[in-house]
C-alpha cells in the first residue's frame, strides 16, 4: 500500500535510510534527511507492507520553473529489485500528471541508481563528481510530462 507519510512514520523511515547506508547513502546524509523530514516535506509517500515501511519517496515543487523533484527515494535492501521502487516512482509520476502546473520532473540521484531512473524515462542532464559525499556523484535527470491533455 502506498500512502502519505505522517510524523508517526519518522522512526521507521530513518531506520530505512540507515539500512541503505553506506551502500546508497553517505552517513553524512542522515542529518540532511532528518532536516528534510522536519522542514522540507511537501509530498512524501511510504510503501507499506504488513504495517512495515519498506519504501519511501518524496516530491518537492518549484512552481516558477513548472518543475517537481523526486526526493529521498529508498527501498529496504531485502525488497529491492521486486518492483517496489518502480511502483512508488510511477505512483508519483501519475500523481504529478494531475498537476496542471508541472511540466518537468527532475531527480537528483547517484551513479548507483541513475540507471533505474533511465529505465523509467528520465534523461541524464549533468553529472557532478563527489557532490553528496566522496564517491557519491550527483546525476541530475529530467523527464518532460504532459500536464495539460487538452492542448
Amino acid at each position: 500500500m502506498i500512502r502519505k507519510y505522517t510524523k508517526k512514520d519518522r522512526h521507521q523511515v530513518i531506520t530505512l535510510l540507515r539500512q541503505n547506508t553506506p551502500k546508497y547513502f553517505a552517513s553524512s546524509e542522515e542529518t540532511d534527511f532528518e532536516n528534510y523530514l522536519k522542514n522540507e516535506v511537501e509530498d512524501y509517500f511510504v510503501y507499506e507492507q504488513n504495517s512495515i515501511i519498506i519504501g519511501t519517496g518524496g516530491i518537492n515543487y518549484f512552481p516558477t520553473e513548472k518543475t517537481a523533484r523526486l526526493s529521498w527515494d529508498m527501498i529496504h535492501p531485502k525488497h529491492q529489485g521486486k518492483g517496489i521502487g518502480k511502483a512508488l516512482t510511477q505512483y508519483r509520476i501519475n500523481y504529478l500528471l494531475e498537476n496542471q502546473n508541472i511540466e518537468f520532473i527532475v531527480v537528483r540521484t547517484t551513479q548507483l541508481a541513475f540507471q533505474f531512473y533511465e529505465k523509467m524515462g528520465f534523461m541524464l542532464m549533468s553529472i557532478e563528481k563527489d557532490y553528496w559525499a566522496e564517491n557519491f556523484d550527483l546525476y541530475e535527470m529530467k523527464m518532460p510530462i504532459k500536464s495539460n491533455f487538452s492542448k
